[in-house]
């Protein structure tokens, strides 16, 4: 279906059908997440993979950024859904090369080469994925209007927790059966190949997208070097630079959530995966009202307010050991606050960014954010090889750097930037409590109908 060919109705309600299907690639993409995802360093703990190395491990998930740049390149060149399309055929593969390394365990054949395997597919996914993102981010800026652009993110940022949460549970107790009769890693087999599955039907749905004609200006192309001349001087600039060094401070302590809860607390999967997911549990719960916040008084309120929290999560993980802290302590403070910052942060660069350069831009700002993290994350590494005390676990010391890190980092940059839209003003703490309050029982009922829509986007074709 050719742009031409539409009428301004059709065109429309092109746009409406493909947001649907995107809800849709959404739940199968959280069919990824659950099945694959979460059980990447929980497997190669399994196979008894040294803490440093499943540091890296998860540190890998940070590289996609770099594969960005390549990415940025096809946006206009390429028709960014065919763009998808090959990307995730690469995505499914390599979840079936992780599931064959499991095989490998099994049989014993290069045991000590099995976690650099590891480390090697999911490099191969992460970066094709990368490649891809620039194309989605660009087609969803052009098929979702700024009008309602914070509702309706919050809208599939909910359908899709709420299916992750649903499935991740059903995974964890599939896992923990088989690790009951001794079939442990063939649990982690069937999951990766579950992963693969879904994202091989995401390539049919891809191809049913409606794609809005785009046309790049040679003259207008952005370039690196213009983006690195501006990051000084723009509010768009001074963002980038604010996530990259926050990445850098939440790599610090994220790639050892996994192995502090199965490695030192030795939470069985079930415990692990719930505890791991209750901050979505609860941002489900919130992420209507924020949207509608942001969408209210602007996306930079909504930053600002939630990185009055962040930084104290790492500490909020090892004040206790109890399993009912850990779901609602962190969660309720972390999660949810995590999640609206996630939110408005994509809708303060949509504001940010001109359609031009778009994927470019998006492109660069994932490359800082990306390589931060990454670089946070060796330095994980390095720092529980040569942390040595017996006074306190090492693991502890590396999440107190971590808190203090983010509220340098938060202190510094937030008061540099700004909103460039328009929006109400915000009258204080107690207007904020007054919206809440008001909007909180129509925003529990958006939810539960959003939630009850879920079949209805799954029969979307």
């Amino acid at each position: 279906m050719k742009e031409v060919t539409l009428t301004k109705s059709e065109k429309i309600e092109a746009k409406h059908h493909t947001r649907r299907l995107s809800i849709k690639e959404g739940i199968l993409r959280s069919v990824r997440a659950s099945f694959g995802d979460h059980y990447i360093a929980p497997f190669t703990i399994a196979m008894g993979t040294s803490s440093s190395l499943i540091t890296i491990l998860n540190s890998v998930w940070n590289l996609g950024p770099v594969s960005q740049l390549f990415g940025s390149n096809l946006v206009g060149k390429k028709k960014r859904k065919d763009t998808l399309q090959k990307i995730v055929s690469i995505e499914a593969f390599a979840w079936l090369f992780i599931a064959f390394i499991g095989f490998m365990y099994l049989k014993g054949i290069s045991p000590h080469l099995l976690p650099f395997l590891t480390i090697a597919g999911l490099g191969v996914m992460v970066f094709a994925e990368g490649v891809g993102h620039p194309s989605w981010f660009s087609l969803m800026g052009d098929v979702v209007d700024d009008k309602f652009r914070g509702k309706w993110w919050s809208k599939r940022s909910t359908i899709i927790s709420f299916s992750t949460i649903v499935l991740s549970i059903i995974s964890a107790l599939l896992l923990n059966y088989l690790k009951s009769i001794n079939n442990e890693i063939i649990g982690f087999i069937s999951l990766f190949v579950i992963a693969a599955i879904a994202r091989i039907y995401c390539i049919y749905l891809f191809g049913k997208f409606y794609e809005p004609k785009l046309k790049i200006k040679k003259e207008k192309t952005y370039t690196f070097k213009h983006f690195l001349g501006e990051l000084e001087d723009s509010n768009f600039g001074r963002f980038v630079m604010f996530r990259g060094m926050l990445a850098f401070t939440i790599g610090l302590t994220s790639p050892l959530i996994s192995i502090y809860l199965l490695r030192y607390l030795k939470f069985d999967y079930l415990t692990f995966i719930v505890i791991i997911l209750s901050g979505t549990l609860f941002s489900i719960l919130t992420l209507n009202l924020w949207g509608k916040i942001s969408d209210r008084y602007g996306n930079f309120r909504v930053i600002a307010l939630t990185t009055l929290i962040i930084p104290l999560t790492p500490l909020l993980w090892i004040l206790s050991t109890s399993k009912i802290y850990l779901f609602f302590i962190p969660a309720i403070l972390g999660g949810t606050a995590w999640s609206a910052f996630i939110m408005a942060s994509g809708n303060f660069l949509y504001d940010n960014i001109g359609k031009q350069k778009r994927g470019k831009a998006i492109a660069y700002y994932n490359l800082f954010v990306g390589l931060g993290a990454f670089a946070g994350g060796l330095v994980s590494a390095l720092l529980i090889k040569t942390i040595q005390v017996t006074w306190i676990e090492p693991l502890y010391v590396i999440f107190i750097i971590g808190t203090f890190a983010r509220m340098l980092v938060v202190a510094f940059w937030i008061p540099k930037l700004k909103e460039i839209k328009r929006k109400e003003e915000f009258k204080g703490f107690k207007e904020l409590k007054r919206v809440a309050i008001k909007e909180a029982k129509p925003t529990l009922v958006e939810d539960l109908h959003e939630i009850a829509s879920i079949s209805s986007y799954l029969r979307a074709r």
